[in-house]
């Protein structure tokens, strides 16, 4: 068995639109690929872009009797150790721009608003977001890169490893009570009081532009591991948190691919399940209790209303894992255990990986998700060793190790 946990559930999404047309009932107006074309010129274009690699793992794979495993390693994304650069730097780019045309009647680009010429319009902006995590860093280093002022909230169990690397971007962190739902309402709140920009990750009915904007620099994501590809995936596993990763690659294969896209199996921790309540309930259900997993990026008890949208029908199917196969899954990879190059991946970037494995050693699942000798499949992984200390506490060596080890796996 590669991994000791056998907590997998998986739900087959009985609503999936298996013939349906992505542009069907308003899906594009959330996401589409003609508005994503403007966020990869964009991106694409900030100093220190590169697409991040793809792995192939091919001993994983032939552990799990599939034919392949595509690892899309987000360790490395613009030095912030996480995808969520794509989303939430986007989104404070777009907020500025918004800003500085309204004021100054001109249609800034990304090495105007960075530069000296617009900084006092930049300067008398300040964005907030609520966050786990990574999003209220990538928030914060957008910030930092276009010249505006940032406050984050994070529940209050958020790890200080964390906390520091936030605030070495230059936000000003606060810490709420509660959960990250708490703090998504507490900086909706404070923003509404001082005038501040908020740039969330997930969306309410009130304000779905920004949000918008977030998934759409995810679907860079999904663009270049097609790209990467030597073949279309039969099969994409993506971790949700409020969904936005899950909805934009969602969105992305089903407008480009149509009826031939792969079957994508969106996966959660155990204790932080929204997505597969709502899935069985066939409408929004939070998840219950404290939310207490070591996937602190997952940990989120309410789907975002624009996610949902798209993988109320979109998903082929849903599954969530406990933390041990979280923890367990990282220590495989940092160790190479099955032959492969040794990786760094942080908490929340396992999940869809372990659900993977668990699911190719199940047969029930194995069979649910038509699983097969012929699979290729694509995962995500989301981050890298964003809390060193945490990592080290759950793999055994630090980051550094790993890395060095790769020369003698």
């Amino acid at each position: 068995m590669l991994l000791r946990s056998t907590g997998l559930r998986v739900l087959a999404n009985p609503r999936v639109a298996r013939a349906e047309a992505y542009s069907c009932n308003g899906r594009g107006e959330v996401l589409n690929l003609s508005a994503f074309e403007q966020a990869k010129r964009e991106i694409t274009s900030w100093p220190g872009y590169h697409p991040t690699p793809l792995r192939r793992l091919p001993k994983l794979a032939s552990a799990a009797r599939i034919a392949e495993i595509l690892y899309k390693d987000e360790s490395g994304r613009f030095g912030t150790g996480s995808f969520k650069a794509l989303g939430g730097a986007y989104a404070v780019l777009r907020v500025l721009q918004r800003h500085i045309f309204e004021r100054a009647g001109v249609q800034a680009s990304a090495s105007d608003i960075a530069s000296p010429r617009y900084a006092d319009h930049a300067s008398s902006v300040t964005v907030t977001a609520a966050t786990d995590g990574n999003h209220g860093r990538s928030v914060a280093w957008g910030a930092r890169t276009f010249g505006c002022r940032c406050v984050i909230y994070l529940p209050d169990s958020v790890s200080e490893g964390r906390i520091r690397a936030i605030e070495a971007y230059g936000a000003q962190v606060k810490r709420i009570p509660g959960t990250f739902d708490d703090a998504v309402r507490k900086a909706a709140s404070d923003a509404a009081k001082h005038g501040w920009q908020v740039v969330p990750d997930t969306s309410s009915e009130g304000g779905l532009d920004v949000p918008r904007n977030v998934m759409q620099g995810y679907t860079l994501l999904i663009d270049e591991a097609a790209s990467q590809c030597p073949a279309l995936p039969s099969h994409v596993f993506v971790q949700a948190g409020v969904g936005g990763l899950a909805a934009a690659v969602c969105a992305y294969l089903w407008e480009r691919y149509g009826t031939a896209r792969p079957r994508l199996v969106v996966v959660e921790p155990e204790k932080a399940d929204c997505f597969f309540r709502s899935a069985r309930a066939g409408r929004p259900i939070p998840a219950e209790g404290a939310l207490d997993t070591i996937m602190g990026g997952l940990a989120c008890g309410e789907v975002s209303p624009l996610a949902w949208r798209i993988l109320a029908t979109g998903a082929h199917a849903f599954a969530t894992i406990d933390d041990e196969a979280a923890a367990d899954c990282m220590r495989l990879l940092a160790a190479g255990r099955c032959g492969d190059d040794p990786i760094v991946a942080g908490e929340s970037a396992v999940g869809g990986l372990a659900a993977l494995l668990q699911a190719c050693a199940d047969t029930t699942a194995r069979g649910s998700l038509r699983l097969s000798h012929e699979s290729r499949v694509l995962v995500f992984g989301t981050e890298g060793a964003t809390d060193p200390e945490t990592y080290r506490a759950i793999v055994g060596r630090g980051p550094a190790d790993v890395i060095l080890s790769r020369g003698a796996a």
